[in-house]
């Protein structure tokens, strides 16, 4: 397989973006042409020329246009150093102009955002923390054992999942796969993990709790040993694998812990609240950590962008090994699947509320699903640090959830609906802003990760504001049916999405998916406006105002 470098330099009409391009096992220009490698228009010899690896020269007029018209009467010399094949990277559309220079203020300006997130974070939970009385549930001991007990079990499969995060785009970008093809892997991911979502609470009912918590250490395992193949096949299984291994992480997990805590244990039912609000911070924090360790290993380690996947493969299997020491195993009675989701879909029908609840889950998440996919192409042409990048996304969301529970709190009583309406404003106007910082030929990655970081805050605004109105809206006993209700748009729609990216063009496709984004958030934000005229007098919606109601958020 014969592999080259084709250069935005030699090829800047007609490529739009330096990439390496190979076949992959296939021979159809049309492939390539999906994916912004083959122009629409242009002679045989180009395309054949480019398939084989064969860069075609550049012209006078695009050498130019990159080095600059009148360079030699710009500055004294010009003419001689042209002569000698120096160019000079004084234009700024210039590749070699652009990597010198966007290249290190990225650099920079993804450690400062990453050092500062993370000194304001902290700040906030120390001050938190100092402020607020211990509680009852932190002077039982019995109760903290068996909390620690859930917990090494429950972070090693966290830090395991967050550590394959940041190096996942940039992993089938490593095997040389067209944005296309990436797309299609990720789409496989998000239609395994529908499906398996839907079944994943009966599947974790009749296998039990502990034994599904040791099944998602093995087919997480084994879906990060399938990232070590460059075999296309190979990757779907794994994305396949991940689906379910993502079902069971968000089901078994949750479901051991609460059959403890009530049925063996006799904790009261108001403790575990506070069990996955503790959850959901040090959720923030493995990911934080996750995204260092990640670019430390991807960079140290030698083996590339495989080598976070491998790395995760130790703290699965330590969880797998925890799991079956540590815990016993729980059942419950299976409910009927097709009886839980009439009854879900009936609340969902019969509730304004939550059909708008649901309206703005599924359109406001789709949206997220996409980002997750397009950051990485947006930020690593630019020579973005891909793990510090995603460890500040992480320290974004968690100060977005450090600034939920201050601004819910007694001292400033806003209500979650507020928030809500916040989190949906800030992600439309940060959309606004990709469509114009990712202009082809005018991008502007710094603009991009500003917008990016604005995103994750809202997200961080965004789920603690949802899950408190969902436990308030949605009846206990239909909850899981209309979840997966919820699911089945949200995934519909994050796939239309990567399906209409993958047919259109690089260099276009990028922007024109941030603005169907941003109408897609505009929608979201009037679902908000009417769920808010619905609910403004409902005071079943608001947080009590004498103490600080403890939120489960989702992790």
């Amino acid at each position: 397989m014969e592999v080259t470098e084709v250069g935005e330099e030699a090829n800047g009409d007609r490529l739009g973006f330096g990439r390496r391009c190979c076949s992959l096992g296939s021979s159809s220009p049309w492939l390539y042409r999906t994916a912004g490698i083959f122009p629409e228009q242009g002679t045989e010899e180009k395309k054949i020329g480019l398939y084989f690896g064969v860069a075609q020269q550049a012209s006078k007029s695009q050498r130019s246009r990159c080095h600059g018209r009148a360079a030699s009467k710009a500055r004294p010399g010009g003419a001689t150093a042209a002569a000698h094949g120096r160019p000079f990277l004084t234009h700024p559309r210039c590749p070699e102009f652009r990597a010198r220079v966007v290249g290190p203020t990225m650099l920079v300006t993804a450690y400062l955002a990453f050092v500062g997130l993370l000194a304001s974070c902290l700040g906030l939970e120390l001050s938190r923390c100092r402020a607020k009385p211990p509680g009852r549930a932190c002077s039982n001991p019995s109760f903290l054992r068996f909390q620690l007990d859930f917990y090494q079990v429950y972070f090693l499969a966290l830090a395991a999942d967050w550590l394959q995060a940041p190096y996942l785009y940039k992993l089938y970008q490593h095997y040389y796969f067209l944005e296309g093809q990436i797309a299609i892997l990720y789409v496989c991911g998000l239609a395994s993990t529908v499906l398996f979502g839907l079944v994943a609470s009966s599947l974790v009912d009749w296998l039990g709790r502990k034994n599904s918590c040791v099944l998602f250490s093995l087919t997480y395992s084994l879906c990060c040993l399938t990232k070590l193949s460059q075999d296309y096949f190979v990757l779907l299984v794994g994305r396949a694998l991940g689906g379910l291994s993502t079902a069971l992480l968000f089901s078994a997990f949750e479901a051991w812990y609460i059959h403890e805590h009530v049925e063996r244990h006799d904790f009261p039912a108001e403790w575990i609240p506070a069990t996955f609000a503790r959850a959901a911070f040090w959720n923030h924090v493995l990911a934080v950590v996750a995204g260092v360790t990640a670019e430390a290993v991807a960079s140290w380690i030698g083996l590339g962008p495989v080598a976070p996947f491998v790395a995760a493969i130790p703290l699965l299997a330590l969880a797998g090994a925890l799991a079956l020491r540590n815990w016993g195993e729980n059942y419950d009675r299976q409910r009927a699947f097709s009886r839980t989701c009439a009854g879900g879909l009936r609340c969902l029908l019969s509730d304004r509320r939550v059909l708008l609840l649901g309206t703005i889950q599924a359109l406001f998440e789709s949206v997220i699903f996409i980002f997750v996919f397009l950051w990485t192409p947006v930020l690593d042409p630019h020579g973005a640090p891909l793990g510090i990048v995603f460890s500040s996304f992480m320290a974004a969301s968690l100060l977005g959830s450090s600034l939920y529970r201050i601004a819910t709190s007694k001292r400033y009583h806003l209500q979650p609906m507020h928030l809500l309406s916040l989190a949906v404003l800030i992600v439309v106007f940060s959309l606004f802003m990709l469509t114009f910082s990712t202009s082809p030929g005018q991008e502007s990655p710094v603009e991009s990760f500003i917008a990016f970081l604005l995103i994750e805050l809202a997200c961080g605004l965004y789920f603690p504001s949802m899950s408190f109105l969902r436990r308030k809206v949605i009846p206990e006993t239909e909850q899981a049916g209309v979840l997966n209700w919820f699911r089945v748009p949200l995934h519909l729609l994050a796939c239309l999405g990567l399906l209409v990216l993958h047919d259109s063009d690089r260099k276009t496709g990028t922007r024109n998916m941030f603005s169907i984004c941003s109408a897609v958030m505009v929608m979201a934000l009037l679902a908000v406006v009417g769920l808010f005229t619905v609910v403004r007098h409902d005071a079943e919606l608001r947080v009590p105002s004498p103490t600080e109601e403890p939120y489960a958020p989702e992790l």
